[in-house]
């Protein structure tokens, strides 16, 4: 099957509710993402500079179309405030025609 994708998902994770609608209102206001969702609270295992870390997070989705992702990921490591920032597109291979056409038109 050949898949063309024009949109995707940034998933990426934040340390307060505050630095996720900081950078989510930047990056919209610059036309990189249509728009964000942020679930509060999540928490998050790991191991960082040998370490287990047990850690809340909050959790952002950013909406935009596959041109923008390269520039939207480095927008988001320039105003995030981990060193190594957890940031990773997922591809949307479908959806309503009228939503993915509205993401298009806010960029």
């Amino acid at each position: 099957m050949d898949i063309d994708i024009k949109y995707v998902t940034i998933y990426t994770t934040f340390p307060s509710k505050e630095e996720a609608k900081q950078t989510a209102k930047r990056v919209i206001s610059e036309h990189l993402a249509a728009c964000a969702n942020l679930v509060d609270k999540t928490e998050s295992i790991y191991v960082w500079n040998d370490v287990l870390e047990e850690t809340n997070e909050v959790i952002c989705f950013l909406k935009t179309t596959i041109e923008k992702s390269d520039s939207l990921m480095q927008r988001i490591k320039e105003l995030h405030s981990y060193e190594v920032p957890c940031i990773v597109v997922w591809p949307i291979l479908n959806g309503n025609l009228d939503y993915l056409d509205w993401i298009r038109k806010s960029l």
